[in-house]
């Protein structure tokens, strides 16, 4: 794995091969491992470690960037000498700024030797015990268990000096039944958090309970959605919280900053430095990564910025920008949104007629400014009557707005890191909303 050391040493040999007016780089590296299973069993083991090294010119006003995987002497210096003849090319960015020079980070700890560890042989005793507990029941297991160690540095010839190292570990399982199937997903930086047998438990229990799934016709219904599927759908906002999206009004948010867009019980900040989040504390140019409030008692308070669009709209920049050269500016990449007291044990015996959704999938933008999302539920949904989930539901479509949806948010649960399959991870709770649209049936 890289080291600081070893990645300051590499930007020397970045110095002394860039004749640009700036030069910066990222460098990195990871080691990377996955087992991949299906139909009861092991079919697939990699692992890989690689490098990573960036480099961003700047030549009279102009930028480019090129990149190599080697870090020895030539594949520097040609990399190097790539990054400044394509700068030359460019037009001059009159919007174009200096590069940081040295900032203050507050660090945060995210590298642990048990996930950086965890060897083959240890993730197939869990395949073996979770494929154990499928078998037992008449199900067929499919999933994956990875985990792996990144480190990132980002440097600058203004004196700028930024590392990071973290570990990273997922699980993720399928039961499928004959007639239905269950769903379950967990990631932290710390592999021992992962608890992939309450996750295998838990995936289980909704094939079987949701087997022989019915029809129920298309329409509005109370629904319950799990933190999956909370945050499946706001992956689809929070890239409108960049600053450059609501100047440029390809924002939803355009014109709405500080109104009351959402209910009075949603409140939603980014915030890096909370214990369930991960990622470094700096952004795509080495600037501290602030938390800021974005929705507060529904009203939309913030949104966030790189340095180039603050420095054009006038306001503070939030340590939110992706590396340069790019065409989206900055985006919230730490949510944390606040919760309730409830659960969704409670939220069901509260319901007397809805769904209870664990994920959804296929979820696609239908208008970007309503923020109307089409998708559809799957691996687990639930028939409420009474306060009890009855049985299974055949799946269905849902044409939906979020803004509308986040306006009729009745109930919800503590918030807890969530993993998805259509977007970053977040930390959100489960949401019980009224009236949720759901536009067609589907046959499984």
């Amino acid at each position: 794995m890289l080291t600081r050391q070893h990645a300051e040493d590499i930007f020397e040999k970045v110095l002394k091969y860039s004749t640009a007016d700036e030069t910066e780089a990222i460098i990195g590296s990871t080691a990377y491992s996955l087992t991949r299973f299906a139909n009861n069993t092991i079919h697939q083991n990699v692992a890989e470690e690689g490098g990573s090294l960036s480099v961003r010119a700047v030549v009279d006003h102009r930028m480019a960037r090129a990149s190599t995987n080697k870090f020895d002497e030539t594949a520097i210096r040609q990399t190097c000498e790539a990054a400044m003849a394509l700068a030359r090319l460019q037009p001059p960015d009159p919007d174009l700024l200096t590069m940081p020079g040295p900032q203050t980070f507050r660090g945060v700890d995210r590298f642990h030797k048990e996930t950086a560890k965890l060897t083959p042989q240890a993730r197939a005793e869990t395949v073996r015990r979770v494929v154990a507990l499928a078998e037992k029941d008449g199900l067929t297991a499919a999933g994956v268990f990875s985990s792996g160690a990144f480190a990132s540095g980002l440097f600058n010839s203004r004196g700028l000096g930024a590392f990071h190292e973290e570990t990273m570990a997922e699980f993720s399982i399928t039961m499928l039944g004959e007639s239905s199937s269950g769903w379950a997903k967990k990631t932290s930086p710390d592999c021992r958090e992962l608890e992939p047998d309450a996750l295998a438990e838990r995936a289980a229990r909704k094939a079987l309970e949701s087997h022989e799934p019915r029809e129920i016709a298309p329409g509005k219904y109370t629904v319950i959605l799990e933190p999956a599927a909370v945050l499946d759908l706001l992956g689809f906002l929070f890239f409108d919280f960049g600053g450059l999206a609501v100047y440029e009004k390809r924002s939803c948010l355009t014109g709405r900053v500080g109104q009351q867009v959402f209910g009075p019980n949603i409140n939603v900040r980014d915030d890096v430095y909370h214990p369930l989040q991960a990622g470094a504390p700096f952004d795509g140019e080495g600037v501290p990564r602030q938390r800021v409030s974005l929705i507060e008692n529904g009203v939309v308070k913030r949104v966030v910025y790189a340095r180039q669009t603050a420095h054009k709209v006038g306001a503070e920049p939030t340590g939110h920008s992706f590396p340069l050269p790019n065409e989206f500016g900055e985006a919230p990449m730490n949510i944390v949104m606040d919760g309730g007291k409830s659960s969704v044990e409670e939220m069901v015996r509260l319901t007397e007629r809805g769904l209870l959704v664990t994920r959804l999938w296929y979820i696609r933008e239908v208008d970007p400014y309503q923020k109307i999302l089409t998708g559809m539920t799957r691996d687990g949904t639930f028939w409420i009557e009474d306060g009890k989930a009855q049985h299974g539901v055949k799946n269905l479509r849902f044409n939906q707005s979020l803004i509308e949806m986040l306006g009729q948010v009745e109930m919800m649960t503590p918030p807890e890191r969530a993993a998805g399959e259509e977007s970053f991870e977040m930390v959100v709770p489960a949401m019980k909303v009224r009236q949720f649209s759901f536009s067609s049936l589907t046959k499984f």
